[in-house]
């Protein structure tokens, strides 16, 4: 379901959302008779416990971060080979999960495709580039992973909660990987292809112009920053930090992107969708910024930006030196492969002071959107996969963010996160999807994007 309503948890392998028992440490999932594998086979509890054991016996990268209060799982982490999972366990059609602390994410964690319930007799490893059955109404045919992605419908499918799985309507779908973003385009204007992943920036207007109907823009749980390194000068001065907030003509940024119809521009760290309060205290002020940066005592430094090829990137890049310069920094630009660039600001032992980077939601969670990118876990020193990318930690921010129960304490979060300023916040884009001139029925869910399945194309 496009919208906000699509961000609100429905049952869908189960017959009701549980409520929590013990505290928020028991949840109970009564599930849907009759439901089958694309091979035919019941899905049972018992494959739905055997799913989760899963994900820490392969080494899923999410196996902590999403699923690690549930009982055994700290074990399992040491020892995939042995997991048993204590925590999960089926009994007759009801699958039982007990969490060793509460976790307030956790339902909406379970409806991501991590979790995505398997036969229990699914391979003990990755299974590559076989498909494995799933109970969607549509099922992979054949996979290459240089060439395409065929789907066609799942024969055991039915529609049995139009809200969490709806039925499809295309019978096939077919999606092709490898070509490159200027190709991927003629081939829609061709009548080729209906759609692609990746919207060049520097066509947005162009297509916008030419093909007004069939270009979609709508907004993500998402925002472009640049994250400043706290632990390493000159930003490890708040007032450096500040002054960039100040000096940094966030409308100018939006301009380069692609102007406002493809991001609002905003300086704090929750997007729009995940927010109810707006907050900015950095209003454009260079001459505050000056004063801020001369009190610190560090005119002068050098900085190097690191920003990945892509054209936005590379033009914001080139704005934020002369920033740094009119601020008295010795600006550089370091420019990097977009295949790389991200990987290559999260280790820790690159020492990167500045860089332009984006984040979107894992899943629809204010705090985990916060914590994920600034909590004290998210930062781990040595380490070359560290997502705080500013390396930010303020345990007693942590724990008022752990503990926030409604919007006024989430709000209070972001509030003191945006004041703390381990980043600046630029803009909140908007996800550009170009389609063909016969796809009917455009549906946009804010974290899962094209809900391809229920379009449809005209003749």
């Amino acid at each position: 379901m496009p919208g906000a309503a699509g961000l609100e948890l429905v049952p869908d392998l189960a017959e009701a959302l549980p409520v929590p028992e013990e505290g928020g440490l028991l949840y109970r999932f009564h599930l849907r008779p009759g439901i089958r594998f694309s091979t035919g086979a019941a899905v049972t509890a018992a494959d739905a416990a055997a799913s989760l054991r899963r994900l820490f016996i392969v080494g899923s990268p999410t196996a902590d971060t999403f699923y690690g209060a549930i009982e055994g799982a700290e074990a399992c982490l040491r020892t995939p080979a042995t997991c048993t999972l204590p925590g999960v366990h089926a009994d007759g059609d009801t699958l039982i999960i007990r969490l060793t602390r509460p976790d307030p994410d956790f339902l909406t964690k379970l409806a991501l495709p991590h979790a995505s319930i398997l036969p229990a007799d699914a391979p003990a490893q990755d299974s590559g580039s076989t498909p494995l059955p799933g109970t969607g109404p549509y099922v992979i045919q054949s996979y290459d992973a240089n060439e395409h992605v065929h789907l066609v419908r799942n024969p055991y499918f039915r529609e049995w909660s139009p809200d969490a799985q709806p039925d499809g309507f295309p019978d096939a779908i077919h999606y092709e990987f490898g070509l490159e973003g200027e190709a991927e385009i003629t081939a829609i204007e061709n009548g080729q292809a209906d759609w692609t992943f990746d919207t060049p920036s520097d066509r947005l207007g162009e297509l916008g112009a030419h093909y007004a109907a069939q270009l979609h823009l709508t907004p993500s749980l998402a925002m472009w920053y640049l994250p400043m390194n706290v632990n390493l000068p000159p930003f490890n001065d708040i007032r450096v930090r500040h002054a960039l907030n100040l000096a940094v003509d966030r409308a100018a940024a939006v301009k380069l992107f692609g102007g406002p119809r493809l991001a609002t521009p905003g300086c704090q760290f929750l997007p729009p969708g995940l927010r109810t309060v707006a907050y900015c205290p950095y209003a454009l002020d260079l001459a505050r910024a000056r004063r801020l940066v001369a009190e610190s005592g560090t005119a002068g430094q050098s900085v190097t930006l690191v920003t990945d090829d892509s054209p936005a990137a590379r033009a914001i890049g080139t704005y934020l030196m002369d920033v740094l310069a009119d601020l008295g920094f010795k600006p550089q630009l370091r420019t990097l492969s977009g295949a790389i660039q991200f990987t290559y600001i999260q280790n820790t032992q690159n020492r990167v002071q500045l860089s332009l980077t984006t984040w979107y939601a894992d899943y629809p969670s204010a705090q985990a959107f916060l914590g994920a990118s600034f909590g004290c876990s998210a930062f781990r020193p040595g380490s070359d996969a560290s997502p705080n990318i500013p390396g930010y930690c303020d345990p007693a921010w942590d724990r008022a963010l752990a503990a926030a129960k409604d919007a006024a304490e989430l709000a209070a979060a972001d509030r003191a996160l945006t004041d703390a300023a381990p980043a600046v916040v630029l803009f909140y884009p908007r996800d550009p999807d170009f389609t063909s001139a016969r796809v009917r029925d455009f549906r946009f869910h804010e974290q899962f994007r094209w809900l391809i399945g229920q379009s449809w194309l005209a003749p």
